[in-house]
């Protein structure tokens, strides 16, 4: 039985206040749980909701929990989504203040790709995400969880906008059909060594897999990708817990590099 209006307000809100106060609260789905993945959906709009009242604005989407490596770290099975808002972004080699907009920050390394088109779900291939995108390029997501102790299912990553914190872009924007996507490798580094290789095939098979998914799935929702979007395809690495003072640098093959320091 889906969750009430009152109910799903109730947790939205909450999870929006311990977003702009930077503390956790407990899972949902020890305290809710008949709890499903729609209704964690509904969760996220209205955690979002505020955001926007608040004076954020959406300027984009990301896919979560793609790679078996992230999967098997968090004990989820599926990809998610969350939303992207304009206080997000970062440019590459910024300092991002974790110490100050995060409560449990990890890093992974990614492809973003920029539209050019609308993207509207269901029937969206790989062939239309290509010709939808105006370019590609590689970027840090540094995720973060409102919920105690990163202790997720599913349903809670989902209502947390998909554990979603910060990200910076990088260095360079590449034509899509100019990358290998399936066999485009990539080097993360922190503090100046290497810590995990991955490929795009990590990634449901390829990022463009990834964003396909996604088009198709926010098509059940009346949602679609939008000309102008950044949209975040899901890591090729496992993730990386990171602390202030410390940094990280990408690489990806075909497309670029990007880095990033925390403060």
């Amino acid at each position: 039985m889906a969750m009430d209006r009152e109910s799903i307000r109730r947790y939205g809100d909450e999870l929006y206040e311990a977003l702009a106060g930077r503390y956790t609260v407990e899972p949902l789905t020890d305290r809710e749980p008949e709890i499903g993945i729609d209704d964690a959906y509904h969760i996220s709009m209205r955690m979002l909701a505020r955001r926007e009242q608040a004076g954020e604005r959406v300027i984009g989407k990301k896919i979560g929990v793609t790679s078996h490596a992230v999967q098997s770290m968090l004990d989820v099975h599926q990809p998610d989504f969350g939303y992207l808002t304009d206080s997000m972004v970062y440019g590459n080699g910024d300092e991002l203040p974790i110490s100050e907009r995060l409560i449990a920050a990890r890093a992974e390394g990614e492809l973003a790709f920029i539209l050019r088109h609308d993207l509207a779900g269901p029937g969206v291939t790989n062939a239309d995400v290509l010709r939808a995108t105006e370019c590609v390029m590689p970027c840090f997501e540094i995720v973060d969880s409102r919920i105690r102790d990163w202790n997720i299912r599913i349903q809670d990553t989902v209502a947390d906008n998909a554990s979603c914190g910060l990200f910076v872009l990088g260095d360079r924007a590449v034509d899509p059909r100019d990358v290998d996507f399936v066999t485009c490798g990539m080097v993360v580094e922190k503090n100046g060594e290497v810590v995990s290789t991955g490929a795009g095939a990590a990634a449901l098979g390829s990022p463009v897999n990834c964003v396909a998914w996604l088009a198709n799935t926010l098509g059940g929702f009346g949602i679609s990708l939008q000309a102008g979007e950044v949209i975040l395809s899901g890591s090729l690495v496992p993730l990386q817990p990171v602390e202030p003072g410390e940094s990280m640098h990408v690489s990806v093959g075909g497309v670029g590099t990007a880095s990033v320091r925390f403060v």
